[in-house]
């Protein structure tokens, strides 16, 4: 499973079946330029116009993606899909609405994005889930669960992954971006100061280490 990030919480996921994005977006709304991009699957974890570009994700040999965008169980060429439904505020939704958490499983594999969270889900809910190889998590705070509560997620869920998203880039010219923090305010309580971001992701299950490892991806 190869993970590059394309920025906010938008990633490319290729497994040796199939290509999923997630949470595709508005460049203008963003600050940052979405990638040309193709993709089998496209996961939306709700309809805010900086996650919900279906638009700007390409089909592949001229089949359209799978777009989802409800909790259920769903599966495409050999990925099973399970939604989540969550919130993206600590209101029941009142403020910002309902978020969706995607799990995909394949090549006996599991990875877990999380969307647009604004809360913790309790230790009943995450049992739902089952077990988490890679955890996607937002770390910004402001329209997100923010770094501490990003970290209690972790301890939590207890994946083998951690790969941060969903913060503060120099690279972003939104100013609704500065409102986030960085991504040290969240590797710094791994005892990660000063990551260096790498351009992808591989993640195999045999080659998993002992102890969970945060990884930051370059935009």
């Amino acid at each position: 499973m190869e993970i590059k990030y394309l920025g906010h919480s938008s990633f490319l996921i290729k497994t040796k079946t199939a290509k999923i994005v997630t949470d595709p977006f508005d460049p203008e709304m963003v600050g940052l330029k979405f990638p040309k991009t193709e993709a089998d699957i496209v996961t939306i974890s709700h309809s805010h116009k900086d996650h919900n570009q279906f638009k700007n994700v390409s089909g592949i040999n001229g089949v359209n993606p799978l777009m989802i965008d409800m909790p259920g169980e769903f599966e495409k060429m050999g990925i099973r899909i399970f939604g989540f439904q969550t919130f993206h505020d600590k209101t029941n939704g009142s403020e910002r609405g309902e978020n969706i958490m995607y799990k995909f499983e394949s090549e006996g594999m599991s990875l877990l994005h999380c969307g647009d969270l604004g809360m913790v889900p309790e230790e009943s809910f995450l049992e739902t889930i089952g077990e988490v190889d890679v955890l996607l998590v937002p770390v910004g705070g402001f329209y997100t669960i923010d770094s501490d509560e990003a970290v209690s997620l972790v301890k939590k869920i207890e994946p083998s992954i951690v790969i941060p998203m969903h913060y503060k880039t120099e690279k972003s010219s939104n100013a609704s971006e500065s409102k986030l923090t960085g991504v040290s305010e969240f590797t710094k309580k791994f005892g990660l100061d000063n990551p260096i971001p790498v351009s992808k992701f591989v993640y195999k299950k045999e080659e998993t280490e002992q102890e969970m490892k945060v990884v930051v991806l370059e935009i």
